[in-house]
């Protein structure tokens, strides 16, 4: 191999190992806060975000940007083991030629998929892909064995591999550090499918618009809408199944509203904890995280990462418990001391229960729109969404 093509080997392959583990170090932020933005998130076109979020992003719920960490420091070990009058100099080029070949078809895939199926491109991903197809087109030109040989030349490297101690240092704990990193990384929680239901009919709209003029208003509703339209109030518990359902099921149809009518469309989201230990309504603590996850949730909007915390916590439903809300104070929320914030928080928490209590809220979630409530447990999106727009249209 020429010097030439060691130093452009080890070029596009440090590139790529940059880029790597920029994109694992942005897809680590995600799995922890989905709303995380990064430098790499320029425009609704240009983002890194879509790319790892989706079902391209990960395999096995280990991101794919691990594995390109992994093949960019073995071509390096690679390039650093055939140096000199090593006895796998020859074989080297070869190897990773190999290597690259796999890669290379890895890595069409997923540009495909970046750029034909998602309609998105990602700048971290670009660079991976130039990096691999650099070190492919420059290893097969530096290449001088027959891919043929490959077999029989390493069961002879693998012998000398082990017989050389610096070697096989580095190999194992090549193997070790790709091992661990593979085990540790933590796996993302996949949203649950929404699907897409149909819009109702005009008899529907009617039929609906006649049942919500039935629906009493609560007396002395104690929320201001301060000038929107639509005030939608939401009672819910952090550790409630449903609660994540109508989480997820209902977030596209606010999100919508919100952004459409931002002065028009008002949500305030209060917790009432299951747990007897914040709710004097409820006759027990069995969600036993249900009041810290409430009383973080209170510091969290005192610093911004309200909305953050709350989708972290639904996505992590099954995981909740009183050490893993202390974990989210620091990682999620940006409280760094939850302890000393508590008995201020947890005093509202109990105040906003008592309140949905008065308001005749006995189960989670339950919402109001305009002081009506909706049945218990929430409706489905398609109602929800026309009880929206139902009450934009009468207040123009």
């Amino acid at each position: 191999m020429s010097s030439l093509a060691r130093k452009l080997l080890v070029a596009f392959s440090l590139l790529g190992l940059g880029a790597s583990c920029a994109a694992t170090y942005v897809h680590y932020n995600l799995i922890r806060n989905p709303d995380y933005s990064s430098f790499c998130d320029i425009n609704a076109t240009v983002t890194c975000k879509a790319a790892y979020l989706s079902r391209y992003g990960s395999i096995a719920g280990v991101p794919v940007a691990v594995g390109g960490i992994l093949f960019f420091t073995w071509v390096l070990l690679m390039l650093w083991g055939g140096r000199g009058k090593s006895a796998i100099k020859d074989s080297a080029p070869a190897y990773i030629f190999a290597g690259s070949t796999l890669a290379l078809a890895v890595v069409l895939y997923l540009a495909y998929a970046s750029f034909f199926v998602l309609h998105e491109v990602c700048p971290l991903c670009v660079a991976t892909y130039v990096a691999v197809i650099g070190v492919f087109v420059i290893a097969g030109g530096a290449s001088s064995v027959p891919m043929s040989s490959l077999p029989s030349r390493f069961l002879r490297d693998m012998r000398v591999l082990v017989a050389t101690p610096l070697a096989l240092v580095v190999a194992l704990l090549f193997i070790a550090g790709a091992s661990w990193g593979m085990t540790v990384f933590p796996r993302e929680t996949e949203r649950p499918a929404v699907a897409q239901a149909k819009p109702l009919s005009a008899d529907q709209n009617s039929e609906l618009a006649r049942w919500w003029d039935l629906q009493p208003k609560a007396p002395n509703f104690p929320y201001e809408n301060n000038g929107a339209k639509v005030l939608i109030v939401e009672f819910a518990d952090f550790q409630c199944p449903h609660c994540r359902d109508a989480y997820f099921g209902l977030k596209p149809v606010l999100d919508k509203f919100m952004a459409a009518n931002p002065k028009d469309v008002t949500f305030i989201f209060k917790t009432w904890p299951l747990n007897s230990n914040c709710n004097a309504s409820v006759p027990s603590a069995s969600f036993v995280a249900s009041c810290d996850a409430s009383a973080l949730y209170v510091m969290a909007k005192q610093k911004g990462t309200g909305d953050a915390l709350k989708d972290w916590f639904f996505l992590h439903q099954n995981e909740l418990s009183p050490d893993t809300v202390r974990g989210a104070a620091k990682d999620i929320a940006k409280v760094p001391d939850f302890q000393g914030g508590f008995a201020k928080a947890i005093q509202e928490v109990k105040t906003d229960a008592a309140i949905g209590t008065s308001l005749g809220v006995h189960s989670t979630p339950t919402f109001f729109i305009n002081g009506r409530a909706l049945p218990a447990g929430g409706i489905a999106p398609q109602y929800f969404d026309s009880i929206i727009q139902l009450e934009l249209s009468r207040t123009k």
